[in-house]
């Protein structure tokens, strides 16, 4: 399982975490809940961003040599 797939999972539980400790009145908890759901949402699209941009480098890596070949 990838790890930007783990992350948003977490997300997801600890949205509803934060929802069912609104409902039963714990606002503390609501809050921790919300801001972790939120960090591990924000990291999972770090992930996906920094995986992006592996291929995007790695494509242009080879459009270079690429280049570099056809040129000699």
């Amino acid at each position: 399982m990838k790890i930007e797939t783990v992350f948003q999972i977490l997300a997801v539980v600890l949205a509803g975490a934060a929802a069912y400790f609104l409902y039963t009145g714990n606002r503390d908890g609501a809050f921790i809940a919300a801001v972790v759901g939120c960090c591990a949402f924000l990291l999972s699209l770090r992930f996906q961003a920094k995986a992006r941009n592996r291929i995007r480098d790695a494509e242009r890596e080879a459009a270079e040599a690429s280049n570099d070949s056809s040129s000699e």
